[in-house]
Order: C-alpha cells, then sequence, then structure tokens
C-alpha cells in the first residue's frame, strides 16, 4: 500500500487511499492516529503500536509495528475488516464473478466495497487483487477446514 499510494497520490494528488485491516492487525489504530510506542530492538528504534483483538484466517496482513516501508504511506483513512467479511467476499467472488482470489485479496474487495458505500454514487474505486486462492484450496475453500475455524 505504501508504493501504490505514494505513486497514485504523487500522479493525482486528490486520489483517497484507504487501508483495510484484519483482526490482530495495529494498523488501522496507526493510521487514524492511535498510541505508539518506540522501542529499542537490537539497537535500532522500533515503532509499535497496539494491536486490535482477535486473530484472522488473512496471512501476512496486518502487524503491530512500524515498518520503514509503511511509513512512507500516504493514507487517508482505514476500515476494520472480518474474517467472515473476507470469507463471503472470497466465495461471492468465486461464485458470482468466477475469480478465485485468497483471503487478503477479499479483504481488499471488502474494503473496496466500504469506501465505495463511503463515498457514494459517481466515485471510482480501485483495488488489489494481492494473491490467488489457487493456495488456498486446502484451507480457505476446504469445507472441513472451515468448520473448524
Amino acid at each position: 500500500i505504501s508504493g501504490c499510494s505514494q505513486f497514485f497520490k504523487a500522479v493525482h494528488p486528490e486520489c483517497q487511499v484507504y487501508l483495510i485491516d484484519p483482526p490482530g492487525s495495529g494498523y488501522r489504530g496507526y493510521v487514524l492516529g492511535g498510541p505508539f510506542a518506540d522501542q529499542s530492538v537490537e539497537g535500532e528504534s522500533v515503532r509499535f503500536f497496539p494491536r486490535s483483538k482477535g486473530s484472522s484466517v488473512t496471512e501476512g496482513i496486518g502487524i503491530g509495528r512500524l515498518t520503514a516501508n509503511f511509513a512512507k504511506a500516504k493514507i487517508d483513512g482505514a476500515f476494520t475488516g472480518s474474517d467472515e467479511e473476507a470469507i463471503e467476499m472470497a466465495y461471492h467472488l468465486k461464485e458470482v464473478d468466477g475469480v478465485l482470489v485468497g483471503p487478503s485479496a477479499a479483504l481488499n474487495v471488502v474494503g473496496a466495497v466500504k469506501l465505495a458505500r463511503k463515498l457514494g454514487p459517481g466515485k471510482t474505486v480501485v483495488t488489489v487483487l494481492c494473491d490467488s486462492g489457487d493456495r488456498y484450496k486446502s484451507k480457505l475453500f476446504n469445507e472441513q477446514w472451515m468448520r473448524e475455524k
């Protein structure tokens, strides 16, 4: 999101960039001006912020520290998206639109829908489908695994 936000803002400064955060992440709170604490890790100062409660099926999204890359992001706002929303969207995209995405991409679409509703008619909303559903056939698209979750 950092590189995309920088590029879009450079090309079209009026563009708005929003983040969607899963349960267990802290980026939404950070973007909205929440608290943080600097700590020394192996001699380097690292900024940590509180993570929201819970955990998520969206692997690799949302952590509780500020990375050098994310520090450069130009983000205007943030939403929270639940696992239920991401899973429902992944199945909707697969069954209705014929697009097989993973939970991260599905969560991005959930965020795009939330932003479209916030902005109202006549606006253009773009998102990134960052992962394929092929890697999740044994998890997200496996009924037994989903029942256990």
